[in-house]
């Protein structure tokens, strides 16, 4: 009988399995946890409201060193189109060149450099170092030889009291470089080859923010008090970076709108202005697809089109768990010709690098097409980026644009909708319009001629044969009625305000349901005004709607105005009644009666460059209902000009006040619901235990 060894074909066959087994489960696991991001990726929407969208990058590598040497508070990166990665190694005092799999090519700088804080690699791979601490900048060869040292400019246009302190570098293809030196809010330095190193002058410079509250300090103060101000000086750009086109891209903490710039070689911004921009911005990089990146100093990464409309907002602060993707103090971002995202972490010593998921590289693919003009080529990746999701706005403005390019206005219209594009929305509107007047515009000034020309004959023959003698005298018996007959009255007042509210003080046009009435009108024309107006007027989200509240609202306004006033009146020796009160308040309303529908109709006929008409319009209609009150008040209280300016304040004080104790009670109800609520809880928990 042979004896089972320890090695028998079923052993090794069941060990092999088992070994297989765990691979896979560990592969699988480790797999899971690489697409697994820590993050959240955010997008704006048409609102400007910030919404949760699909994972635009993924954390695919961390570099903490090149070959054996591990970097020492890193400040900058530059990554080459062969996929080089250099690095102004500042700790050590060299340039470290190396590749995403972390593999050490070579060093540069080394007994050269003091504090390397910036470097810019051209396509001949000359390399560039601003080095601070010594004062200048130092251009190296691909070997890494010294080629040329630039130290501080001895033009007088640079300033004999600055010092020449680079800490950023950008050059362009013509070999002038762009120096962001420490403490220079001159603005960039520009610096050309020629004859050892010409001064240029100072490029892109930032404009000093200035308060009006600041121009009057400064205008009231002493002398000895202005020289304790605070200097008001323009902010040092904090980063730049360069595209293939020549353009200067800078970032500058503080600037608000214009921390983000694109600079021309006259030093003119191209961007408009960013609605959402990082606080702290640390560095800036042009992409591949007219689109740029900027990193937030805590590890947010921003990526923006070419307009400057956010499109990502991604990464984030290291809470200490070490986690992939996240870091703690960003120094510098660069990207490579995969759209692969590299960023420096000063803090931690290494380099995140991010990989764009399929549904960013549609959406960059898209961008690229239509930078160039590709427009139809454009839709295809677009749609496949709205089937993903359909509600990534930016997808859904691209698409209009594209298809506003190929003059179907008619689905540009319904993607820049959907986008809340009010841009496009009004350029394709604009257009249809267009097409509709030349094709209807005759058929149209005949209409409104017949129907002069008919009002003209029925007024004649109404003149010679009475033919409208029924339907006048049917209108009269009801204008005798007295609902209709106040109802009517609201004409007169608002043409007449004086003798009309005479007639609400001594004639008896006061009253509870003809105001009642015009007051149901109101709320009607403002619900359908707000809700269904065109959509450049429209302020309100698609599909939301709460027209209870808004119901509710004008109520609590009317009856606060109305009890408010009454007790103001009656306390400065007014004559009005609370009947008198409501009704002139309401009648008041006639001019938005009158004028709201045709606010309406030209809500869906004007364009966004029209919409000035519509501000008029609303401007005279406000005016017009202030003037009607205030007479009013005057009038049927017999007031002085200096009364009714005396109690219109009062009656806004007590509103204000009612306000206030209103919240106050509201408020301490909520504790004391949210006591007894407490209370009974603890009853039943004891009773239940």
């Amino acid at each position: 009988m042979k004896k089972r060894t320890l090695f028998s074909k079923r052993n090794i066959v069941s060990a092999l399995l088992a070994i297989g087994t765990f691979l896979v489960t560990v592969t699988s696991s480790v797999t899971s946890v690489k697409a697994e991001t820590p993050y959240k990726t955010y997008t704006v929407d048409g609102y400007g409201s910030v919404q949760e969208t699909q994972t635009a990058y993924l954390a695919y590598e961390t570099i903490t060193k090149f070959g054996d040497n591990f970097l020492s508070a890193p400040s900058d990166l530059c990554v080459t189109e062969d996929g080089e990665i250099y690095v102004a190694d500042t700790g050590n005092a060299r340039i470290v060149v190396g590749d995403i799999n972390s593999n050490e090519i070579k060093t540069i700088g080394e007994g050269t450099l003091v504090t390397p804080k910036g470097v810019f690699v051209t396509d001949d791979k000359h390399v560039y170092v601003a080095d601070r601490d010594a004062m200048a900048v130092f251009e190296f060869d691909a070997d890494g030889t010294l080629l040329n040292t630039y130290t501080k400019p001895d033009s007088p246009l640079y300033g004999d009291e600055l010092s020449f302190l680079p800490i950023k570098i950008v050059v362009n293809d013509a070999g002038i470089m762009f120096v962001i030196c420490e403490s220079n809010t001159n603005g960039i330095v520009e610096i050309s080859p020629q004859e050892g190193g010409t001064f240029l002058g100072y490029f892109g410079t930032n404009f000093a923010s200035t308060s009006l509250q600041t121009i009057i300090y400064r205008a009231i103060l002493t002398d000895e008090q202005r020289a304790k101000m605070v200097s008001n000086i323009p902010s040092t750009p904090d980063n730049h970076a360069i595209d293939d086109k020549g353009l200067i891209y800078t970032v500058t903490r503080g600037d608000k709108e214009s921390t983000i710039k694109r600079l021309n070689i006259a030093g003119n911004d191209l961007i408009d202005g960013t609605e959402r921009y990082p606080e702290i911005p640390a560095a800036i990089a042009a992409g591949n697809h007219d689109n740029l990146y900027v990193a937030d100093q805590q590890g947010f990464i921003y990526e923006y089109n070419n307009d400057g409309e956010l499109l990502y907002v991604f990464g984030g602060l290291d809470d200490g768990t070490q986690r992939v993707g996240l870091s703690t103090l960003v120094s510098a971002i660069d990207v490579d010709t995969e759209d692969r995202i590299y960023l420096l972490d000063a803090d931690k010593n290494q380099i995140q690098v991010y990989e764009p998921t399929e549904f960013t590289e549609l959406l960059h693919n898209a961008l690229y097409l239509y930078s160039k003009g590709r427009y139809t080529e454009s839709k295809e990746p677009l749609t496949k980026v709205l089937e993903m999701n359909s509600m990534f706005d930016y997808a859904n403005q691209a698409m209009g644009r594209a298809y506003f390019q190929e003059e179907n206005y008619a689905m540009a219209l319904k993607y820049a909708k959907l986008a809340k594009d009010y841009e496009g929305y009004s350029d394709a509107f604009w257009e249809v319009r267009n097409t509709w007047l030349k094709k209807n515009i005759v058929t149209a000034i005949f209409l409104i001629v017949f129907l002069w020309a008919a009002w003209k004959i029925i007024k004649y023959y109404d003149k010679k044969k009475n033919i409208l003698a029924g339907p006048k005298n049917w209108w009269n018996k009801k204008k005798e009625n007295t609902v209709i007959s106040n109802l009517l009255y609201t004409k007169y007042f608002a043409k007449h305000p004086f003798d009309g509210s005479y007639g609400i003080a001594r004639e008896g046009r006061a009253s509870w349901i003809a105001p009642t009435i015009i007051l149901v009108i109101f709320t009607a024309e403002f619900v359908i005004n707000k809700y269904l107006c065109g959509f450049l007027q429209k302020t309100i989200r698609e599909g939301r709607f709460e027209i209870f509240s808004d119901i509710g609202q004008i109520i609590i306004v009317v009856f606060a105005l109305t009890a408010c006033h009454y007790l103001v009146c009656t306390i400065n020796d007014g004559e009005s009644t609370v009947k008198k009160i409501y009704t002139y308040f309401i009648y008041s309303l006639r001019p938005y009666i009158i004028i709201t529908p045709i606010i309406f109709i030209l809500s869906h006929v004007l364009t966004e460059n029209e919409q000035f008409l519509i501000t008029l319009a609303q401007f005279v209609m406000i005016g017009w209902i202030i003037v009607l009150a205030i007479i009013a008040i005057k009038e049927v209280n017999d007031y002085t000009p200096g009364e009714t300016f005396k109690v219109i304040c009062l009656t806004v004080f007590t509103i204000l006040i009612m306000a206030l104790l209103i919240f106050i009670v509201y408020v301490l109800w909520a504790q004391v619901f949210q006591f007894i609520s407490a209370i009974v809880g603890e009853v039943v928990y004891r009773l239940g235990y």
